[in-house]
Parts: C-alpha cells; sequence; structure tokens
C-alpha cells in the first residue's frame, strides 16, 4: 500500500508564479514580474515550507513555474537558508526550471552550491520565427550561451523541453530542432505537442481561424521524435521524455528508468505523495488532494496572517485513488506491472480493469504481458483517451 501516516512526505513541489513576460500558449497560473511582490512571496513560501517541514525529508524537489530564474541571487539566498535551517536540503535530485534569457553565470553557480542539481531549460524551439510565434523572450543565441553557463557552473544534468505541432511549425523545421538539440549533449530531453487552452492568445487565434491544427502532422512529428532521440542515444521512458543513462530493462519486475529520468516526474506517474507550495500549487498527500488559491497577492496575505492559502480539498475514495494512479502511469513506456500497482494501491489491474486492458489490445494501443499492462507504441501517442478507461 501506499505510504503510512508516520513516514515524512518525500517530494517537494514549489511554483514560483512570475515570468518576464507571458507566453502565448500558456495557461499555468503566472503573471509578469514585480519586484515588490516577489519579496512578498519570497516570505510567504518561506512561511509555508514551515508549515510542512515536520512531515517532509525531500527525496526530491522541483521548482517551476512561471520562471523560477527570474528570482535574483538574494532571493535565492534566502530560500536555500530557510531550506537549511528546516533540513530540506541534501536531497538526490533538485531541479529548477529556467528560462535562457534569466540564466546568469552567477546565478548558475548560486544555484549549484545551493544545492540545486539538475535545471529544466524552456527552449521550446531553435527557430526565431516561432520563438516570436510562442511569445517567448529569449532568442536562439541564449539558448547556447545559456547552456555553456550551465555547464560551466557545474551543472551536468540538464533538460530541455521542446515543443512540437507550434503553428508553421514545418516536418524539416522540427528535424533541424531536434538535431539541434541532441547536438548540444543534455542528459534529457522532454518534448510536448502544442495544446491550446482557452484565455490564451494562440488559443484565440485558433478560433479566429488564424491558422489550422494538422494531426496528421503532429502525428508524424511524434514518430520523429521517438526515432531521433533512440538514434541519438536517448531512452523514452515516457510518453514525452527522453533520457540518457543506462538502458531500462524491459524484462525487470519492477519499472526500471534511464539513469537520467526525472525522478521527481517518475513520483507522479506512479501515483506518490507530494507537497505542492506557492500560489495554484497543487498538493497529494496520503489519498487528498489540496489546491492553493491563484493569487500570489491573497497567497502572500494568508501566509502572513498565519493562515493556510488552500482553496480546495477532495478526499478520493480508494477505487478512484486507484484508477486515477493507473491512468497516470501508464503515461510511462514500462506500463505498470501488476505487482508494483497492487503494492502501490490495494487493487489489481487484472479484475478491476480486465475489460478496459483487453479492449486497449484489441485496438493496437496496449498489450497485456504476464507480469504487467503497457501501452503499445500508438498507444502512448494516445495516452490521454487511454487514460480515460482507467479513471473510476
Amino acid at each position: 500500500m501506499a505510504e503510512s501516516a508516520a513516514e515524512p512526505i518525500t517530494n517537494l513541489y514549489v511554483h514560483v508564479p512570475f515570468c518576464a513576460r507571458k507566453c502565448n500558449y500558456c495557461a499555468f497560473y503566472s503573471e509578469a514580474s514585480s519586484g515588490e511582490l516577489i519579496e512578498r512571496y519570497v516570505g510567504a513560501l518561506i512561511r509555508e515550507l514551515e508549515r510542512v517541514a515536520a512531515d517532509l525529508r525531500p527525496r526530491t524537489i522541483f521548482f517551476g513555474g512561471g520562471t523560477p530564474s527570474i528570482l535574483n541571487l538574494r532571493q535565492w539566498e534566502r530560500i536555500f537558508r530557510a531550506m537549511e535551517r528546516l533540513q530540506l536540503s541534501g536531497v538526490t535530485e533538485w531541479t529548477v526550471e529556467c528560462n535562457p534569457a534569466t540564466v546568469s553565470l552567477d546565478k548558475a553557480k548560486l544555484l549549484r552550491s545551493g544545492g540545486v542539481n539538475r535545471i529544466s531549460m524552456g527552449v521550446q524551439s531553435f527557430n526565431e520565427a516561432l520563438l516570436d510565434r510562442l511569445g517567448r523572450v529569449h532568442s536562439r543565441q541564449m539558448v547556447y550561451d545559456s547552456y555553456d553557463i550551465l555547464r560551466q557552473a557545474g551543472f551536468d544534468n540538464v533538460n530541455l523541453d521542446l515543443m512540437f505541432a507550434i503553428p508553421g511549425q514545418t516536418l524539416e523545421v522540427w528535424r533541424e530542432t531536434l538535431a539541434e538539440a541532441v547536438a548540444l549533449g543534455s542528459e534529457h530531453l522532454a518534448s510536448y505537442e502544442v495544446i491550446y487552452e482557452e484565455d490564451t492568445p494562440l488559443y484565440d487565434q485558433l478560433q479566429a481561424g488564424k491558422f489550422q491544427v494538422d494531426e496528421d502532422l503532429a502525428c508524424a512529428m511524434y514518430e520523429e521524435l521517438v526515432e531521433h532521440t533512440a538514434k541519438a542515444g536517448y531512452h523514452q521512458y515516457e510518453v514525452a521524455n527522453f533520457a540518457r543513462g543506462r538502458a531500462p530493462d524491459p524484462q525487470a519486475s519492477t519499472c526500471s528508468i534511464p539513469s537520467r529520468a526525472c525522478l521527481h516526474n517518475v513520483n507522479y506517474w506512479r501515483g506518490g505523495s507530494f507537497y505542492g507550495l506557492g500560489p495554484s500549487a497543487t498538493t497529494y498527500v496520503r489519498g487528498v488532494r489540496t489546491k492553493n488559491g491563484s493569487n500570489t497577492q491573497h497567497y502572500c496575505e494568508q501566509l502572513e496572517q498565519g493562515r493556510h492559502p488552500v482553496e480546495s480539498r477532495e478526499e478520493l475514495a480508494p477505487l478512484a485513488r486507484a484508477g486515477e494512479t493507473a491512468a497516470f502511469g501508464l503515461r510511462m513506456v514500462a506500463g505498470w506491472p501488476f505487482e508494483q500497482f497492487r503494492q502501490v494501491t490495494g487493487y489489481d489491474l487484472r479484475s478491476e480493469w480486465a475489460e478496459d486492458m483487453t479492449q486497449l489490445a484489441q485496438q493496437g494501443r496496449g498489450r497485456i504481458l504476464p507480469d504487467r499492462f503497457q501501452l503499445s507504441r500508438e498507444g502512448l501517442r494516445f495516452a490521454d483517451a487511454a487514460a480515460q478507461l482507467f479513471l473510476r
């Protein structure tokens, strides 16, 4: 079964809701940065850390956003001092998301000395016209400069985020992007198809008929991604994630992953608990999901007044929780080993979800093996549709 009430939580997510400018596709809660509010946010975040520290022994920490690298040196120093005082540092994997426009050598060295050992850099594209279309604040050259700075500062675990099916992006341009990304030699690549979320400029452009979605082209780009990364020595371990390191053993009784896989994200996909701090962040601890309000001003006020900034709380019934865990876990290439799923959830996939697995297998989108169920290559491409079947 999942962790007992006595065991501290080992995974921490921190949402930094500030950006230099909001990107045209982004539906995450974030806002253009303001110096005074960022100062208040850092103070409030430290208060929230103090509230949960007794139940935290982090193995992984992930600062996401927004743009965490927008925090200045003094603000990072405050956070590091607080983490050390609360005995939350010294983790196995500590990731910070960076925008190539906000990386300096001083900041990179400070992050590294503070215990951060993994950087996730939002590249999205090497094509200037597409970067402009997405509303990114960085240029192609900034990617190269920032990557060199990170290496110089001692980072030996770097992820590059890429996007495909961007309006105006051809298959040839996508191939060039993949070639440039692979040539940089990062330890990890994550690549996502553009999603058109309401209340974003890109969605409005789609609705206005400025461009059309080409699903066949998106599928061809995904195939190119899988093939190109494999040839370059990356191992696909999740729908959109590719890592270097030893190749996973497909016959292993548990789900082995390449050594440079993102351990923080693997915890999500395996249904593990985590604390989420910051405005709009979600916490999932021992079957209870809570969410902080999506308002930085209100978040700061609540914590300054000694209150919790939680906006909603949901406790899933055991079967619903197991179904959600099944759905998330199927995003991993290894699928779900039956025994591991039973240990995590207390349920057996072969009884409660037998019909769903059979349906996917008959469609060619899944495989029922003696020890596990996993999605096929086509099934992974449409993992979200497969996941819907497993929700209860």
